[in-house]
């Protein structure tokens, strides 16, 4: 099984996530490329696909938003799951899962679109997100959970290779 796994991030939390997931999907023995949204020309030659990105103001950020509309004929003829990260604190806010994740999971007719916690670190915000952090008192912080995103990564190995047989 080959599968692309890639991810919009802007703060490289989104990416980490992505990581974990392939690696999830290698220790099941699957062959998976990680790369940027931005650097893929075609999805062709891969089984299957999982697409993530950020989510700022409620927003997927353009290269996740701009691979799945160059690519949506040929992501509707594979198994596609779409992840976003974002949500902070406990209970993590906002609690409705992005609209471009939910939008483009229908589009394409992904198996899932699952939402992850993200990390809010302001050392590596510029200043005016630091600007908009403060005004929204947007709680810093990891809130990624590891357990979680590793066994979506293995669950997805699990369906492609049920659905293989």
């Amino acid at each position: 099984m080959h599968v692309l796994v890639t991810a919009a991030s802007k703060h490289a939390s989104t990416a980490e996530i992505a990581d974990a997931v392939a690696e999830s999907l290698r220790a099941t023995g699957a062959t998976v490329d990680r790369c940027p949204p931005d650097e893929i020309a075609s999805v062709d030659g891969y089984d299957a696909i999982v697409v993530g990105s950020g989510v700022y103001a409620g927003r997927w950020l353009d290269p996740a938003r701009s691979f799945v509309e160059r690519h949506t004929d040929a992501l509707r003829r594979r198994p596609v799951w779409l992840f976003s990260s974002g949500p902070l604190g406990d209970p993590p806010m906002p609690a409705d899962p992005s609209t471009d994740g939910v939008t483009l999971a229908e589009r394409i007719g992904a198996r899932e679109h699952r939402t992850f916690t993200g990390r809010l670190d302001p050392a590596r915000l510029g200043f005016l997100e630091r600007t908009v952090v403060k005004a929204l008192r947007a709680p810093a912080g990891d809130g990624r959970d590891w357990d979680a995103i590793r066994a979506w990564g293995t669950e997805i190995a699990g369906l492609l290779s049920a659905t293989a047989r």
